[in-house]
């Protein structure tokens, strides 16, 4: 997001896209930060959330992105 002064003294705000952190079927070991809504485990990369089934808070755990939304990605854990 960026900030810019327009006449008035007034802000102008421009959202600008952010890439995305995670890829599709990328690995990576993960700690589980609390319980989403729906009972999975969520963590946050750069702003951006990770849903995980089956996972707990405060668990170390290693993931696999499995999908990715505007907002959000899915992973799924790795025995």
């Amino acid at each position: 997001m960026v900030h810019r002064r327009v006449r008035g003294g007034k802000f102008k705000i421009k959202y600008e896209e952010k890439p995305c952190p995670v890829e599709l079927e990328q690995e990576m070991d993960v700690t589980i930060i609390d319980l989403a809504p729906s009972g999975d485990g969520r963590l946050n990369i750069r702003g951006y959330s990770i849903l995980v089934p089956k996972a707990k808070p405060r668990e170390c755990v290693k993931i696999k992105i499995t999908r990715i939304d505007e907002k959000n990605a899915v992973g799924q854990i790795i025995p």
